[in-house]
């Protein structure tokens, strides 16, 4: 408890106010940032480096649409070119957006930079390590990006008549699909000579996750401050402490697999391979035993984020915190035992269907916890619509499409149907795409005046939101009656039939592109005119908001006091200044619990 007298007000920084000195000024060079210790700083070199890939990937969607716009070629008049073309587009796409966004966007960029000052600490608890697996993020990125890009500008520009081109030496880049399905990326000759580099560029990316997990595991169990207990640890750290799990128990295996299909490749021996002797069914469970949890790798921090925003911006203490607390670890736990249910036409056995089933169906458990706790958290609460809290809501929307519909894909009837068509595709990218890209949009939304210190302007911060996820609709919820009603996905050519269902989505990858440029415009506006942002604009009661903005080297002049971070009530806002304060003995309401 405080000692301040109730009749005194704890200062926030003020709005017009930035401080002196922070962690952007306080070394300067191009070194001082490349080899920076700071956990801050190299949240924000990963930002640059996730949000690169992002546009790379996001590039590739959209002319995977354009392709798809009509049954016919699009990009080439020779149909065998023009579908060897898409097969590349759909590849890099998947991989590039998986491995290199996805996955480490949430608790890369807004867990390195969020996670030590929500403890009150200093830093992690390895700053080298945290710096090497920014390194090797960006080494096993540019192994993964050379050999897919090659593949692409081979079939694109290549002529065979006169031999004119571009044709990157060490590989011609990769068409298996993100997910590497055996025998197909172990047969010889082709475009399959990427193989081997694409995979070794997933498996030093996996590397740089499990430094990640194995850093924020030891920063949380040994930096956390006295008089925070576990059931005083913010919820997003209860969710990046779970998605470490994963990564340092389930990473591995996709590593072992990889390695097993390199060794396949090259000595030729009968692993995956029934040509030689080996079982293309075993890199399923392989692949899925690692791919499934990783899931949870990219679903789990964008659940801690909409925890912290949904209680922030109804001014309410988080409903059932304890219940949200455990569903993330019961998530983590769950996760590494559905692996099957992504394989159910590749003939297992009856009972096994069954198990997997079955099991599929109680992971639902824990994540319908999450969504009955923000409604409840939401109901009687006072909800301030601003940005972050608009992509809160936008996020309830998708996941809860995404979830529903999952329940069709883990139901073995109607999965034999639905299986490998563009419901599975729509499924996908909803709860993986929209409900993680929404939740890392609303965390940089939410974080923004903290890492940099400036406000962004709230009309295109809102018009941007709500363009992007009418845009993703469009885009992919006509994909659901497509897939229902037989579309195959991965199909480059498609009867007349579903033309009218492309076109749509085609138009809607169009305006989720106008909607996330322009939440690009907003962020670079608001750090080049930005106001000043003041210590606390949301009046969060975690601990980064007692800090300046953007924090000091330290992170903290002083020790910060540490209390319950859904305990809002003695924040009162400056309707002037946007700034919120702290009055200390003020009354909680009745609702306040």
């Amino acid at each position: 408890m405080s000692t301040i007298a109730p009749d005194i007000r704890v200062p926030s920084q003020p709005s017009g106010e930035a401080p002196k000195h922070h962690y952007l000024n306080h070394t300067k060079g191009v070194l001082s940032w490349l080899l920076t210790l700071d956990h801050k700083r190299i949240g924000l070199m990963y930002m640059v480096a996730v949000l690169a890939a992002f546009l790379i990937g996001g590039i590739f969607a959209v002319l995977l649409r354009l392709e798809l716009f009509h049954p016919d070629p699009t990009f080439n008049s020779d149909p065998t070119k023009a579908w060897d073309l898409y097969n590349h587009f759909f590849t890099l796409h998947g991989a590039v957006m998986v491995f290199m966004f996805i996955i480490p966007a949430v608790p890369a960029i807004l867990g390195n930079f969020v996670l030590p000052i929500m403890l009150g600490a200093k830093d992690v608890a390895f700053p080298r390590l945290n710096l090497a697996s920014f390194w090797v993020y960006v080494l096993g990125g540019l192994f993964l990006l050379y050999v897919l890009f090659g593949g692409v500008l081979y079939i694109a520009t290549y002529d065979e008549i006169t031999g004119t081109g571009i044709r990157l030496p060490g590989g011609f880049g990769l068409d298996t699909g993100w997910t590497f399905y055996t025998p197909y990326s172990t047969s010889a000759g082709g475009t399959q000579s990427g193989v081997i580099a694409a995979t070794m560029g997933v498996f030093i990316l996996g590397f740089s996750s499990i430094l990640t997990g194995l850093n924020f595991i030891a920063t949380i169990h040994m930096l956390r401050p006295k008089g925070m207990t576990w059931f005083r640890l913010p919820l997003f750290l209860w969710a990046l402490y779970s998605t470490s799990l994963i990564q340092v128990l389930a990473t591995p295996v996709l590593a072992i697999t990889l390695l097993l299909l390199l060794a396949e490749r090259i000595l030729r021996i009968g692993i995956f391979d029934p040509s030689i002797g080996g079982d293309p069914v075993l890199y399923q469970h392989f692949f899925w035993f690692y791919s499934h949890p990783a899931v949870y790798i990219m679903v789990l921090p964008a659940l801690g984020v909409i925890s912290e925003l949904i209680t922030t911006f109804s001014r309410r203490h988080i409903f059932g915190y304890h219940f949200i607390a455990i569903s993330s670890v019961a998530i983590a736990l769950l996760g590494f035992l559905v692996w099957g249910h992504h394989m159910f036409t590749s003939g297992q056995s009856a009972l096994t269907n069954a198990i997997f089933s079955l099991i599929t169906f109680s992971v639902a458990i824990p994540s319908a916890v999450k969504v009955f706790n923000w409604v409840a958290t939401l109901w009687g609460g006072s909800i301030h619509l601003r940005t972050p809290m608009i992509y809160a809501l936008c996020f309830i929307g998708l996941f809860v499409i995404g979830g529903l519909t999952g329940l069709h894909l883990g139901t073995l009837s109607t999965d034999i149907h639905l299986h490998d068509t563009y419901f599975v595709v729509a499924h996908f990218h909803y709860v993986m795409v929209g409900s993680s890209l929404f939740a890392f949009l609303g965390g940089m939304y939410y974080w923004f005046p903290k890492m940099f210190g400036k406000m962004y302007s709230e009309r295109w911060g809102i018009v941007g939101a709500i363009i992007t996820y009418v845009g993703f609709n469009l885009t992919f919820f006509v994909q659901f009656i497509a897939g229902a009603q037989g579309m195959p996905r991965r199909y480059a050519s498609y009867p007349d039939g579903y033309t009218i269902y492309h076109q749509i989505s085609t138009v809607g990858a169009l305006v989720v592109s106008v909607g996330l440029f322009m939440i690009l415009f907003n962020w670079l506006h608001g750090l080049i005119k930005g106001k000043p942002a003041p210590a606390n604009p949301w009046g969060g009661n975690t601990l980064e908001w007692q800090t300046s903005s953007p924090p000091p080297h330290d992170n903290f002049a002083t020790t910060p006091e540490v209390g319950d971070p859904y305990d809002m009530h003695e924040w009162e806002e400056d309707k002037r200044t946007g700034a919120w304060t702290k009055v200390p003995g003020k009354a909680a309401p009745a609702h306040a619990h």
